[in-house]
């Protein structure tokens, strides 16, 4: 049985959750850490995931991934690419489809990975890290992603935890990932004809600005409307900070960070420390040793000053407000409360500027950074045939409008909106055309305008085929099924043709009928299913050979990683061996080991170390293996003796102290005996009676 596994994939961090034991859970990782940096990086021999990667990042600056939340599905051509590329430490190449991937170093090859990739190898990652900690099997994914994702992105996200041997159940709208978690674990919600609670959800996380308008009910959620920011998360607070101590710097050390990544990291890094300080305090002190070219650098910071260096930012704090509640179709009056999640919202100057956006002041109902994963984990679980959860309803909206068209045959029309923006889903729509023979349908965005620039139209295509006309037709009427999934993806889920038949239906008798009456039938024309139609899709997914080739990949490395680890963990094992039992040769085991046993092995310890730093310091796994054995062959001997005579040692103590407790026992024993006669001894006594 599979543990459902809710995964808030963020930009910085990523934080992972598991249904389980009648509750949700946060996986802590391999540094017992809550969350996980979302960070891909290359070495000589392996990758660095996660905490690894982030550890390695500016020694590794280069070969280093992150942002690739930002540019999965997305063309390099993109505007929005020039806004993420300065993010991007690593080099960033333009692949033959036209997306964009990263070009790195991995054991001294040079490597091209897509976006798709790079993100698949986290999702790996992560998956791994719930394996083990859970020690339960893992395949249900549900992935929660940006509200603004286009259905590519959608598709992108989806073949990710595929690459990574996962099957991803459903892809959810991060903030709507939030509201079921407030709506699963609220115990006043309104009930039956009361009125919805409405509630209000600001996430900014490190990337990107979303305002959604929620209204609940006991077990169930409606979206109301739905606005958003791409470009406004922690990443620019952040780089303000940085950028204006480049500024500084250059005036005061005479040093130009800009023209250094490893040097810019670093201060980018000491940037988000002080923003997170100036959280709690009006100023803060700021300082890194030997930035670059051996120069110390310090400076200092005061809140007012911060909010001064992001004030274009704090301008735009309205307008995904604003925005949201126009299409909720309600005033801020009318909002109950405003919940805010994501790290970036601990920031006063936005907290302050949120609150007087609505007019109202903020809720912290939610843990802010771990809301979205147990909501995902919850949505799992649904999905689950396994498991029983508490039943609740909710439903998103499409944040673009959605238009099916097909080949003008019969009908005038060869276009309809099926699925209008701000409509609901999941959600299917059934629809009739007549058609003269085989024939392919497309979606597409309906308004251009709608979707963000630079972005495709065209969402996908079905060839529907097996229409067969009947003699003396013009057309067969064919019914399709369109349906906008859980994930958000438009698909055609059936299509067959329809036939007119004649058949006898029973015409009711009068009432004043004679019970004797014989029945009486009628002629209708029923319209009824005929034949399936075969239809094949053309959507972002991968094709399957695409996509068992890039598993196959993904496995290859996730084995040499592996190997890397246990060779490494090997390679510590040798070392640790060899200074424990020199260092018991000359102690404890001292008087179990002959003068010649002696000289002998701390010779074979000294060859051993001498190997282990010359021609065995990058050696394989199976010869640290043979070393070892090789070693404690001779050392196991040894330490038997000493065990041997410790457990001599340890049963002669035992038998002394046992020894020692029966002769207390026996003289406890006599004791009462001695007290039990001489109070027998005097009963008696007492009992005489003296006669005259």
């Amino acid at each position: 049985m599979s543990t459902p596994f809710g995964l808030d994939l963020g930009n910085n961090n990523s934080v992972l959750a598991v249904a389980r034991n009648r509750g949700i859970d946060i996986i802590v990782n391999e540094v017992s850490n809550r969350s996980t940096p979302s960070v891909v990086g290359f070495g000589p021999k392996n990758r660095y995931l996660g905490e690894t990667g982030k550890n390695k990042q500016t020694s590794n600056i280069k070969n280093t991934v992150e942002n690739f939340k930002r540019i999965i599905g997305l063309d390099y051509d993109h505007k929005d690419f020039e806004v993420e590329s300065k993010f991007f430490s690593a080099n960033l190449v333009k692949l033959d489809d036209g997306k964009i991937g990263a070009k790195v170093r991995l054991a001294g090859e040079q490597k091209t990975f897509s976006a798709t990739q790079l993100t698949a190898m986290f999702i790996d990652k992560v998956k791994q890290t719930v394996i083990d900690e859970t020690k339960s099997n893992i395949t249900d994914v549900c992935i929660a992603v940006p509200v603004w994702y286009t259905e590519e992105q959608r598709y992108a996200i989806a073949d990710a935890a595929r690459i990574a041997g996962l099957n991803p159940v459903r892809i959810v709208n991060d903030v709507t990932a939030a509201a079921v978690s407030y709506g699963v674990f609220k115990t006043d919600l309104p009930e039956g004809e009361e009125k919805p609670r409405i509630v209000a959800f600001v996430d900014i996380g490190h990337s990107n600005y979303t305002c959604s308008i929620m209204a609940f009910k006991k077990g169930e959620l409606k979206v109301l409307g739905t606005a958003y920011d791409k470009h406004f998360g922690g990443r620019d607070f952040d780089r303000a900070i940085t950028e204006h101590f480049a500024d500084e710097f250059k005036t005061k050390y005479k040093i130009d960070i800009r023209e250094n990544p490893k040097a810019y990291n670093r201060i980018l890094t000491a940037a988000e420390k002080l923003k997170k300080v100036l959280s709690a305090n009006t100023a803060a002190p700021f300082s890194v040793e030997s930035v670059m070219n051996d120069v110390d650098v310090s400076s200092q910071l005061s809140r007012e000053e911060l909010e001064e260096l992001v004030k274009p930012l704090l301008e735009r704090v309205t307008e995904p407000v604003t925005k949201a509640l126009k299409q909720a179709g309600i005033t801020a009056e009318e909002v109950d409360y405003v919940e805010i999640i994501g790290g970036t919202t601990r920031i006063p100057t936005l907290k302050k500027s949120i609150s007087e956006a609505f007019g109202k002041p903020l809720s912290t109902t939610l843990n802010q950074d771990e809301a979205i994963s147990k909501g995902a984990a919850f949505i799992c679980a649904i999905h689950s045939p396994t498991l029983r959860v508490r039943p609740f309803k909710f439903e998103d909206i499409h944040p673009y409008s959605v238009s099916y068209s097909w080949d003008k045959q019969v009908e005038d029309e060869d276009h309809l909106e099926v699925f209008p923006a701000n409509s609901s889903f999941p959600s299917t729509k059934m629809i009739t055309l007549h058609r003269t023979g085989d024939f392919t349908m497309s979606a597409k965005y309906t308004n251009k305008e709608e979707v963000p620039e630079g972005v495709s139209e065209e969402i996908a295509s079905w060839d529907i085929t097996g229409v067969n006309v009947p003699e003396g037709q013009d057309s067969v009427p064919v019914k399709l099924k369109l349906r906008c999934d859980p994930s958000g993806l438009h698909t055609i889920e059936e299509a067959y043709t329809l036939e007119d038949i004649v058949v006898k239906e029973e015409v009711p008798l009068p009432e004043d009928a004679p019970e004797d009456a014989e029945p009486e039938y009628k002629e209708v024309t029923k319209t009824v299913k005929k034949d399936n139609l075969s239809i094949v899709a053309h959507t972002f997914a991968l094709d399957d050979k695409t996509l068992n080739t890039l598993i196959e990949t993904e496995n290859e490395m996730t084995a040499q990683d592996k190997l890397v680890a246990e060779t490494e963990d090997r390679k510590n094992a040798l070392e640790e061996y060899i200074y424990t039992l020199r260092g018991k040769l000359d102690e404890e085991y001292a008087d179990f080991a002959s003068d010649a046993e002696k000289t002998k092995l701390k010779d074979m310890l000294t060859k051993a170390e001498d190997w282990l730093y010359d021609e065995g310091f990058d050696s394989i796994k199976a010869k640290y293996i043979a070393k070892y054995e090789e070693l404690a062959s001779l050392g196991n001997i040894i330490r038997g003796r000493y065990l041997a005579k410790e457990e001599e040692k340890k049963q002669a103590l035992r038998a002394k102290q046992e020894a020692s407790q029966m002769a207390e026992l026996a003289a406890k024993l006599a004791e009462q005996r001695k007290a039990e006669a001489a109070s027998k001894e005097k009963k008696d006594a007492d009992g005489d009676v003296e006669l005259d």
